[in-house]
């Protein structure tokens, strides 16, 4: 088996961390890992496999003989250095924003457009953590029965942030706790027992930037300019795993079970309901889900389909409930499955 050398862009970084992690447990054939980061965290150790790597300085010289440059840093970050690494010889695949809408950059889900990978020019871009929640519930609809509109509503954790917002959530939690009054840096107002509808800059028309993503980055994967998309975004006081509520109108109706089985058989979506089919309750016991929670879906590579509904004020509505751990499936899991269809 042919192996290759593999660059990680902000290897000490939530998303970098998992990448190494998931290539591992995956056995991704790597010859050489080189971990990569700015300034602030070169020196530093992380773990591949057995073997320590100390933590190397970007700069364009330092892509010769990579074959693979995964980006999990910021926007600057690879808005300098990826062209530099597709000069070098290397494929790019970029968990920024950057690259996301330019129309000669693939932007790839592999259970839903893996076909895309091959359309490169150097650089692959990864979508936003929201937007692969939604699409993989989303796209086995559309095929089956057609989507018209969505309405969906995102409760995402703070993970989605990074390792200071973390900090940040439990710092404030203690502080709460204790009756002390909080600090608030990394976001514009306290996330501890908090909801902010906030995540990113806001446009004239009233939408964030989180909310802007959802809708551009699921039309241009679908290829579908005509799905309309309702997007509210908000930033919740949990540690990982993002959550969606979704309220979708299908071109044509259809039972509870037709919606269930579509998203049963859809790789990489798993169901946890309630119900039965034929609307009986079930016992619940160790076998039987009731529905997911962030606490019970972090470090699992699946997203989650629960509280499986038709929407009783329209004729062909359906309702339900996702939780995604946002740094495995939302960001390293799926560049690492975009390298695995590149050998």
């Amino acid at each position: 088996m042919k192996e290759y050398t593999v660059a990680i862009v902000g290897a000490t970084g939530l998303v970098g961390k998992e990448v190494l992690n998931i290539l591992q447990d995956r056995k991704f054939p790597v010859k050489r890992m080189i971990p990569l980061a700015t300034e602030e965290s070169v020196g530093t150790i992380v773990e591949f496999g057995e073997e320590p790597l100390i933590v190397q300085r970007i700069e364009e010289d330092v892509f010769e003989a990579v074959d693979f440059a995964v980006f999990a840093a910021t926007i600057e970050a690879s808005e300098e250095f990826a062209p530099a690494a597709v000069r070098a010889g290397a494929i790019v695949v970029d968990n920024s924003a950057h690259f996301r809408m330019k129309s000669d950059v693939p932007l790839v889900i592999p259970e839903i457009n893996g076909q895309q990978v091959w359309e490169h020019k150097g650089i692959i871009a990864n979508p936003n953590c929201s937007t692969i929640q939604l699409l993989m519930a989303l796209y086995p609809l559309d095929r089956a029965f057609g989507v018209e509109k969505v309405v969906v509503s995102t409760y995402q954790s703070v993970s989605g942030t990074g390792k200071h917002a973390l900090q940040e959530l439990a710092e404030q939690s203690i502080s709460l706790l204790s009756m002390k009054e909080p600090k608030c840096e990394v976001y514009p107002k306290r996330i501890g027992f908090n909801l902010l509808p906030h995540i990113g800059d806001f446009d004239q028309n009233g939408y964030s930037e989180e909310e802007r993503k959802l809708r551009l980055e699921t039309r241009k994967i679908m290829n579908r300019d005509d799905i309309r998309i309702s997007p509210t975004c908000v930033r919740v006081p949990v540690f990982n795993c993002h959550s969606q509520s979704l309220n979708i109108t299908l071109k044509s109706s259809a039972t509870r079970k037709q919606v269930h089985d579509a998203l049963s058989e859809f790789p990489g979506v798993e169901v946890w309901d309630a119900l039965s089919l034929d609307g009986e309750r079930k016992e619940h016991d160790e076998e039987s889900e009731l529905y997911p929670v962030p606490s019970e879906c972090t470090d699992r590579d699946e997203v989650f389909v629960g509280r499986i509904r038709l929407d009783d004020t329209a004729s062909s509505g359906v309702c339900f409930w996702s939780v995604m751990d946002n740094l495995r499936k939302g960001a390293a899991l799926n560049a690492v499955q975009i390298l695995e269809l590149l050998t």
